[in-house]
């Protein structure tokens, strides 16, 4: 490792302008998790709403998160007003700013050729393009923790503990954006400090101690704050079953994914009082595949009441493309190498596993590591555990997989620079890199092959006639380091037109805003995947107009005037309510708040579970003339003694009143549609 004297870079430029317009291009017609979104809009509203990241803005409950990355939304709404486009510009900025981050990270460590590689395989990942145009938090996540790295690798450089300290502290800001999935890097980041700070191993743990205090701290600061305030203060905290941050943390955050417990078959699938849970979300009845596949989401919300996109097309593979088991296939030792997950982030997978083998070998060869040993050793020490965790879990989304892409992107840019040298510098270990590439170009031939329903025969062959191509021609040049350069890009760049391809889907064709993916299977006729809202207007309403939503059955097309007439009804009659109306579901809620400036009360949270309220509770409210009115979608799931109190104390409203006879977005959502009640005393 040595000094670097920064320069222009016009390689590391086009990158970047490649990274934007994946990020930016029409992102204010992408859509957004309305879930999210309308937190936003009531954290814009609200200062309470903001602190605490609730629903509404009179802090009924808070979404699942911590609120840290869900404030910039928020402050991106008060700026540019409510719009896909303002809740979307902190994820797009954050991708763009992370592909830079792998290219300052890398350059001091590998030098900028492998620099410029790491940051152009990071710009290609499928999955992290998705998630980045979407309001889900996974893109401002990874950027924190890649800020976190480059400070790691300041410390070491400038021995410096202020460094070592910020590190830790920017790990502990990200877990509260999205909890223990922050603390994925942490064996990395201990190992790395242990192994590379040229300090006493007294110092050493004296350090880090120091640095896991801090992280500690940062960690708990927003969950200490929150117990400190009586619980009848504050929001209550959604996803939790005891109003708490740190159980949050712990379990629907935490253990549960492990587990499977926060996903279908687990708590999120059933409702409070162990009734069989139904298979239904929002009127999307997903396919059962041996029993395994469950239809409720635990992230984000669910597929939309009114007409936002539901769940993404059946993915190749079997199971819906974006829900339960179907989205993330079967726990063992090769699901990230299998549909549907591994034409997400795994197309180099193969490559870095043999930048592992070298790893060991130079190692061993030279019976010591250096700089540049140890550097890589990071990264392997991030992308190992992640790549275990991924393999077992019981249950997480796809987009989760934007975690891998930081390990991947360096171990090839930087990995793959060392294994191409071994040609020359050791001979015995000449027969890596073409064997990475062999490897690497199978693999893809053979995930493309598997996409032949959405993609041309032609590209799965031509990638293999071209890597057999590009190795033939990487032995033939034995010893003309000259040639061997131009092969080594031109072996690079053909490694990278699939994913490449696949980063392109969510841009060309629309991503699903609540559980993004990538792929040819986006590929619609006509144009790009509907979007979940088109800004608001200028009177702050949320416009919604007619689109084709895809189904089972082919295109439906539905539109938002039921929901329309629904708000404005409300609004007419409701009166001075502190709630406009209640849900049992957040999704109801959400919607209906990017139609209104009132506050909509999702009584059960996120899945209608969290056991926010009692009958004895919520008749106390409706009496304090609290709230009026109640929406039930379906047969009302969530806490049935809720449901069942409403249906007994509360008078079902005509629905050609209010406008649920209007289009057929209430009519066939659930098996009982959409039923308003009211409270009459």
């Amino acid at each position: 490792m040595k000094k670097i004297q920064w320069k222009w870079d016009g390689w590391i430029a086009a990158i970047m302008a490649w990274s934007a317009f994946l990020h930016f291009y029409q992102i204010g017609n992408s859509g957004s998790n309305v879930y999210y979104t309308a937190a936003a809009k009531s954290m814009a509203a609200s200062w309470k709403a903001f602190f605490f990241a609730a629903l509404d803005p009179e802090g009924f409950i808070t979404v699942d998160k911590p609120p840290a990355a869900l404030w910039l939304q928020a402050l991106s709404v008060k700026v540019f007003g409510v719009s896909d486009f303002s809740v979307l510009l902190p994820e797009a900025l954050a991708g763009v700013a992370s592909t830079w981050m792998m290219y300052v990270i890398v350059k001091p460590w590998a030098g900028r050729i492998a620099a410029r590689w790491a940051s152009f395989v990071f710009s290609c990942t499928p999955v992290f393009v998705a998630v980045a145009r979407t309001n889900n938090i996974d893109a401002v996540l990874v950027f924190t923790l890649l800020v976190a790295v480059w400070m790691l690798m300041k410390a070491v450089m400038t021995k410096r503990l202020a460094w070592l300290i910020g590190s830790f502290a920017v790990v502990g800001v990200g877990f509260n954006m999205k909890m223990l999935q922050a603390y994925m890097v942490l064996p990395a980041f201990y190992l790395f400090y242990w192994m590379t700070a040229k300090t006493s191993w007294k110092k050493r743990t004296g350090h880090l101690t120091m640095a896991t205090v801090v992280l500690l701290a940062v960690s708990l600061s927003y969950a200490a704050a929150v117990a400190l305030i009586p619980a009848d203060k504050r929001p209550y905290i959604g996803g939790s079953k005891t109003n708490s941050v740190l159980e949050l943390a712990l379990g629907y955050n935490g253990i549960e994914r492990l587990t499977g417990e926060a996903g279908p078959g687990g708590r999120m699938g059933a409702d409070l009082n162990g009734r069989e849970r139904s298979t239904e979300t929002s009127g999307i009845t997903a396919p059962s595949n041996g029993g395994d596949n469950g239809a409720f989401p635990s992230e984000g919300a669910p597929p939309s009441m009114f007409g936002a996109p539901g769940a993404p097309p059946a993915a190749p593979g079997g199971g819906m493309g974006g829900i339960g088991r179907g989205e993330i296939g079967d726990p063992g030792v090769l699901r990230l190498f299998q549909l549907p997950l591994a034409g997400q982030a795994s197309w180099l997978l193969p490559f870095v596993m043999v930048v592992a083998v070298g790893w060991v070998a130079d190692v061993w060869r030279r019976r010591q590591m250096t700089s540049f040993h140890r550097f890589l050793l990071f990264w392997l020490a991030w992308l190992g555990p992640m790549m275990v965790f991924f393999s077992i879990a019981g249950f997480y989304h796809r987009y989760y997989l934007s975690m891998l892409a930081p390990a991947i992107a360096v171990l090839v840019g930087a990995g793959g620079k060392r294994l191409a040298s071994f040609g020359t510098r050791e001979r015995r270990m000449a027969w890596l890199f073409p064997t990475a590439l062999l490897a690497t170009y199978a693999f893809d031939t053979w995930m493309a092959w598997q996409y032949h329903e959405s993609l041309p025969t032609v590209w799965p062959m031509a990638v293999g006639f071209y890597g057999l191509a590009v190795v033939c021609l990487w032995l033939a040049m034995e010893g003309r380091e000259r040639w061997r350069r131009i092969i080594y890009a031109a072996a690079l760049f053909g490694l990278l037109v699939l994913p490449a391809y696949w980063s392109l889907t969510p841009v060309l064709y629309g991503t699903n805003s609540t559980i993004p993916y990538a792929g040819p299977d986006l590929r619609r006729e006509g144009g790009a995947m509907p979007t979940a809202g088109m800004p608001a207007g200028q009177d702050g309403r949320w416009r919604q107009g007619q689109r084709d939503v895809r189904s089972d059955e082919g295109i439906e097309h539905r539109d938002n005037h039921s929901l329309a007439a629904l708000v404005a009804y409300l609004e007419q009659h409701a009166g001075k309510t502190t709630y406009l109306a209640a849900t049992i579901r957040a999704t109801e809620a959400a919607e209906m708040m990017l139609h209104t400036d009132r506050a909509v009360m999702a009584m059960g949270g996120f899945g209608g579970t969290d056991p926010v309220l009692t009958p004895a509770k919520l008749e106390k409210m409706v009496q304090n003339g609290e709230v009026k009115y109640f929406l039930l979608s379906g047969e009302g799931r969530g806490d049935n003694e809720l449901v069942q109190w409403i249906k007994t104390h509360c008078q079902e409203v005509p629905s050609s009143q209010w406008g649920g006879g209007q289009s057929e977005t209430f009519g066939g959502m659930g098996r009982g549609g959409m039923t308003l009640y009211m409270y009459n005393g």
